[in-house]
């Protein structure tokens, strides 16, 4: 008999509050066959209290308490190197699954498709309470389409089309490189891309699971780090605006360029850096007297790109 077929990863860091209800919503799944592994990451909070008596009770469930602060990005990759399960699910500490059949769904994809490198679904917002405060949905249907294509769309809308680590499945023998730390905010963007080169991307309409939005989130300790946060995005252009798939043209890598230096000038604009640093945040990328130069031209066209997603010219792949 060997291992489960999925591993429930549950990277964690004081989120004790919110992790029965992330535990229960795994443990009212239909589908079985999985093994939950929690890895909690030196919490100062009741997180042991709360998981122990979970674990007692149910030998599926494992929980490593890290000898050290690992952060993030490396206790997500501890994570994937301890997983026993041919499929992984991350769940974060503060999210959860919406639908008893949410791994059901999921597993039965990547096991129909053997072209299918990822699966996503829609998922709900949540606050603190577990109120509904919105609802992510970027594709109109349930669909499957070439991996390339997705990371096209993503790069060309500049925007995370797959969603967060909650929100996708695959398989653990496609992402033994595990997340790349040299990224911070955008880490799982760039691990999604690095899988979709393998496959096939499957999106469910029907949303699968919440994620929860709350001060104490890491996202929005990122964004405390406006330039730290951009420049996971300028890497992240750089390294797969190159490749031989990409069909953006080359005004369009451009105009791709060019925006992301504008979010580094409207840092200054709205007052969070000082107009020094991002002058030489934007010299050091480009050239600041041509950046001046192009400005009006690029306040022109902007409206009429934002015009053209609005009416879903990049919303959908046939």
């Amino acid at each position: 008999m060997g291992g489960p077929q999925i591993s429930l990863c549950i990277p964690t860091y004081n989120y004790g509050r919110f992790l029965p209800q992330t535990i229960d919503s795994i443990l009212q799944q239909t589908f079985d066959h999985f093994e939950v592994l929690i890895i909690d990451d030196c919490s100062t909070d009741e997180t042991e209290e709360v998981v122990k008596p979970y674990a007692i009770r149910n030998p599926r469930i494992r929980f490593i308490i890290n000898p050290e602060n690992l952060g993030m990005v490396r206790n997500w990759n501890l994570c994937l190197a301890e997983a026993r399960g041919k499929y992984i699910k991350y769940l974060f500490g503060d999210d959860l699954l919406l639908s008893r059949d949410a791994l059901q769904k999921m597993v039965s994809l990547l096991e129909s498709e053997k072209s299918i490198s990822l699966v996503s679904s829609s998922r709900k917002i949540i606050d603190s309470e577990s109120n509904t405060i919105g609802m992510k949905s970027p594709f109109k249907r349930d669909l499957v389409a070439q991996g390339t294509k997705l990371i096209n769309l993503c790069l060309a809308k500049q925007d995370n089309l797959i969603g967060e680590p909650t929100a996708v499945m695959f398989r653990k023998s496609d992402a033994t490189r595990g997340f790349k730390s040299q990224y911070r905010q955008i880490v799982d963007l760039e691990m999604w891309f690095y899988l979709l080169e393998k496959g096939d991307f499957a999106y469910i309409r029907e949303p699968l699971c919440a994620f929860r939005v709350h001060p104490r989130q890491q996202t929005i300790n990122n964004r405390s780090s406006p330039l730290s946060v951009l420049n996971d995005v300028f890497q992240l252009n750089e390294e797969y605006l190159s490749k031989d798939y990409i069909t953006i043209s080359e005004f369009g890598k451009s105009y791709i360029k060019y925006d992301g230096l504008y979010k580094i000038w409207k840092l200054y604009l709205t007052k969070q850096i000082r107009k020094q640093t991002a002058r030489q945040e934007i010299e050091a990328r480009y050239s600041y007297r041509k950046f001046m130069m192009l400005y009006p031209l690029y306040k022109t066209y902007k409206p009429f790109l934002k015009l053209y997603r609005r009416v879903g010219l990049f919303g959908e792949i046939a």
